[in-house]
């Protein structure tokens, strides 16, 4: 018998249902009843795993490298679970700091597949989900590699989530935004609620900033729980010492100690993602002395690097690509543009339904010279011509760039490339999925660099 192949399993994978892409996929459909059966079937590999579970309306993708960094610098061995990937779906996988072996990915899917049909058959209106599969199979393998500790992205939500089916030793909530309305609710408080079904009883929650709306809600579900919160700015804080085009210097207090540490990240929003990551690490190791920690912290930022957020592949021209997707984000990828020592910019975009269209534009718009609306996933982005419209209409950004309309992802960054003067920007925004179109294209050696690696002397192609 041959042994299974990685675009086998990802074929088989996807003709589950998808609700990543299935946009009328209504949120009530969504429940643990099918991981927790799936996980039931192949021997709960997730009882024996220590468990960082991290939701966020943004931010929970970086804050959840960043924990695999410090951790893997106190000497664990960690499996991280992330969502949506970039470019290839492998990357939601790490063992080690690195993305996981092909054939061993592979594997495992074939391990778990019976089991996923087993239960196709005896419920199929309740059978396991794309996510709830992936979900399965990643708990599988981090049991399978014998892990120290599992970090956790969820995928939407969290209450109802296939990653919520765990019992976690540290839970965090970076962030919350007006986002995924269509299925989250229309209100902070109600967002708020399904990021707060994570929390469990006893288990300490770290909290981002949050609006006051928000925070009430997430702390009456703590109360309710019995969860303890150390929340940033409260009972631990950031500052922004230093802030260039080449990454942040940050001091991060708790109490009555400090400690200063380099970060090679592009967006004063990462400065939150650090805070928290180590306050994640400090209360998985309560022993460490500031000082331990600082060491740890030092040591693990020095290579920071994440893919698809505010990176920087080129100098001459600028050419930067960022997966921002909420107004918050896009404001704070505003500020790093308005930075840029360049004579012109053009900005590609592209945006998913359900997403803030007006804020985000807001912000953005106002710093090209040059816009191309564009549509990277075809079952989840807005039409180009409804983006292209909301640029037009834009308070302080109508008229002032040219917005053109091209519908396909691949050929928008190629044309914008080519044109790139070598005294201006580019920069690939508004979705993950366009982010993972434009590292392709724009830096294809970036194929063999695992999430999360030291940064490498990147340039795009001439």
């Amino acid at each position: 018998m041959s042994a299974p192949s990685l675009s086998a399993a990802e074929r088989y994978l996807e003709s589950l249902i998808n609700l990543e892409r299935r946009v009328d996929w209504p949120y009530r459909r969504l429940g643990l009843e099918p991981i927790r059966a799936l996980l039931a079937r192949i021997g709960h590999p997730e009882c024996g795993l220590s468990v960082v579970h991290i939701a966020g309306s943004k931010g929970k993708g970086s804050t959840a490298l960043l924990v695999e960094h410090l951790l893997t610098a106190l000497g664990e061995q960690v499996g991280t679970f992330t969502s949506p990937h970039l470019e290839r779906w492998s990357e939601r996988f790490r063992v080690g700091g690195r993305e996981i072996d092909a054939g061993r990915l592979a594997r495992q899917v074939d391990r778990v597949r019976p089991s996923i049909e087993a239960l196709r058959q005896e419920q199929p209106d309740n059978a396991p989900s794309f996510f709830d599969a992936s979900t399965a199979v990643a708990l599988a393998l981090f049991a399978e590699a014998g892990v120290n500790r599992a970090i956790l992205e969820v995928g939407l939500g969290g209450r109802l989530d296939s990653t919520n089916a765990v019992a976690p030793a540290v839970t965090c909530i970076t962030s919350i935004e007006l986002e995924h309305t269509d299925k989250l609710g229309t209100t902070l408080g109600a967002i708020a609620g399904e990021k707060a079904g994570i929390l469990k009883p006893g288990v300490p929650l770290i909290l981002g900033n949050v609006a006051p709306e928000a925070e009430s809600v997430i702390r009456a579900r703590a109360a309710a729980v019995g969860a303890p919160v150390e929340a940033l700015g409260r009972d631990f804080g950031v500052e922004i010492v230093r802030e260039g085009l080449d990454g942040l210097e940050l001091r991060w207090t708790r109490g009555g100690s400090s400690f200063e540490v380099e970060l090679p990240l592009l967006g004063r929003h990462q400065a939150a993602n650090a805070a928290l990551a180590i306050a994640v690490a400090r209360q998985l190791h309560p022993e460490l002395t500031p000082e331990r920690l600082a060491v740890a912290a030092r040591e693990a930022f020095a290579t920071a690097r994440l893919p698809g957020r505010v990176e920087l592949f080129s100098r001459a021209p600028w050419i930067l690509v960022d997966s921002a997707h909420t107004a918050a984000s896009a404001h704070e990828l505003a500020h790093v543009l308005a930075a840029l020592p360049c004579r012109a910019l053009h900005l590609v975009i592209s945006i998913s339904a359900g997403k803030d269209l007006a804020a985000m534009v807001g912000a953005l718009a106002p710093h090209a010279s040059r816009i191309t609306a564009t549509r990277a996933q075809a079952s989840r982005s807005l039409e180009p011509d409804t983006i292209a419209h909301a640029i037009r209409s834009a308070e302080g950004a109508g008229g002032r760039a040219p917005v053109q309309v091209v519908p396909n992802p691949h050929l928008a960054i190629r044309a914008a490339r080519e044109a790139l003067a070598p005294d201006a920007a580019l920069c690939v925004t508004g979705s993950v999925y366009l982010a993972g179109i434009a590292r392709g294209i724009l830096a294809p050696s970036t194929r063999e660099t695992p999430a999360g690696a030291a940064p490498s002397n990147v340039r795009p192609p001439d």
